[in-house]
């Protein structure tokens, strides 16, 4: 195998884009150390920086402001193909175009308008939601709170599942105000005060840094703090259909490189099982059945993520909207390519070992971290919710959840 160089990035005044060869080749240098890193834990700054560099965060941002002006689509058959590449790498990512796409969504102000133009620069932004001792089920104010200082706050409270904090520029905190409103700030990680914590020890997702992020006494100056309100941001109906879709796009991204690695398997095999029906493995018929197997899984779950993202678009266009129609068949279509592509994904994990047999199964060849990848990602919210949400909707026409990651 040859060995792809690091590629390099001109300053240039737009993004790379989706059809840019050097998205190819930065894809083909993160892919080719991909299972190694995952195998020994190597965590992928350098993999990062050059993200940076090419500055494909800021793809969703318009052009007129410096970034690609890329449709949803476009920006989902990217995410594929970076979670084709190394899903720890899509999944690092996953909250950084969440937060950009709620900047999108959002009034501008000079303080958005700041993060805007340091995205379009390169710079990443990490999220800290989840806390490990609130109730998810009916009760969502967080215990991080922020409290008046001056003419600012003070930012206190721990996070968990921080995915990509730790190799963010910057962090999306959501709080509690002294006065019980929800909201939101963003703040540098190298403030005084912030510590990113690497203790994720996930049996999959082993790369992303999606550990604890502790605030102590952190300064947020007047303008970084967000109120929510409603029918913006956190505040409008189904606004987490964007991040939930992004999860199956790595999904679908993984099916791929199952789908490589599958071909490849049969490629290489030297012999063939005792009773097979050709001496050759590359001419066994059953050998290439599961290949073609794992490869229209591929073909589907990609397929139903671009639709997804598609209905998504249609309301991105209409913007934040309490009863927006669009965001509700948004919502509908991203759980739906959720439940098919997350057994597509799990599915060709094992098939893969159909097609290699006991010894692809040794630990120098990581073969299992597509199965434990997709795994991880697909129960981060249960397929049963959605089927079961699914059903209401189509026999008793009970609409979607609008909160949580539908």
């Amino acid at each position: 195998m040859n060995t792809v160089a690091a590629p390099q990035f001109a300053r240039d005044p737009q993004p790379l884009r989706p059809d840019s060869p050097s998205l190819t080749a930065l894809l083909d240098y993160i892919a080719q150390e991909e299972a190694r890193r995952e195998r020994e834990r190597i965590l992928p700054y350098d993999i990062v920086d050059l993200i940076r560099q090419s500055r494909i965060g800021a793809l969703r941002i318009a052009k007129a402001d410096g970034g690609g002006g890329v449709s949803l689509r476009e920006l989902f058959s990217v995410v594929i193909r970076i979670g084709t590449a190394d899903a720890n790498v899509a999944h690092i990512l996953r909250n950084h175009f969440s937060v950009v796409e709620r900047l999108i969504l959002t009034p501008l102000s000079p303080q958005s308008r700041k993060w805007r133009d340091d995205v379009v620069g390169g710079a990443l932004i990490g999220l800290a939601t989840t806390e490990l001792g609130s109730s998810q089920v009916g009760d969502i104010a967080p215990a991080t709170t922020v409290t008046v200082d001056g003419d600012g706050y003070r930012l206190n409270g721990v996070k968990y599942y921080s995915t990509g904090t730790l190799y963010s520029d910057y962090v999306l905190v959501r709080v509690a105000t002294a006065d019980k409103r929800l909201a939101t700030t963003i703040v540098p990680v190298k403030r005084d005060g912030v510590e990113l914590v690497d203790d994720w020890n996930g049996s999959g997702q082993r790369l992303t840094g999606s550990g604890t992020t502790h605030f102590r006494n952190v300064r947020v100056e007047a303008s970084e703090l967000i109120v929510d309100a409603p029918h913006v941001g956190y505040g409008a109906a189904y606004s987490n259909t964007f991040a939930q879709l992004f999860l199956t796009a790595i999904n679908a991204g993984i099916v791929a490189a199952t789908r490589r690695d599958a071909a490849a398997l049969v490629r290489q095999r030297a012999r063939n099982f005792y009773y097979s029906p050709s001496l050759n493995p590359r001419e066994d018929p059953i050998l290439q059945q599961t290949v073609g197997e794992i490869s229209s899984n591929a073909f589907a779950a990609e397929s139903v993520v671009l639709a997804a993202a598609d209905a998504l678009d249609a309301a991105s266009r209409a913007g934040d909207s309490a009863d927006s129609q669009l965001a509700h068949v948004a919502a509908l279509r991203a759980a739906q390519a959720k439940i098919i592509t997350d057994e597509l994904a799990i599915r060709s994990g094992s098939q893969l070992f159909d097609a290699g047999g006991a010894s692809a199964t040794r630990t120098s060849d990581n073969l299992d971290r597509h199965w434990r990848n997709a795994r991880t990602l697909s129960s981060h919210n249960p397929v049963t919710v959605k089927a079961q949400a699914i059903g209401a909707l189509e026999i008793n026409a009970t609409p979607l959840p609008a909160k949580g990651f539908f």
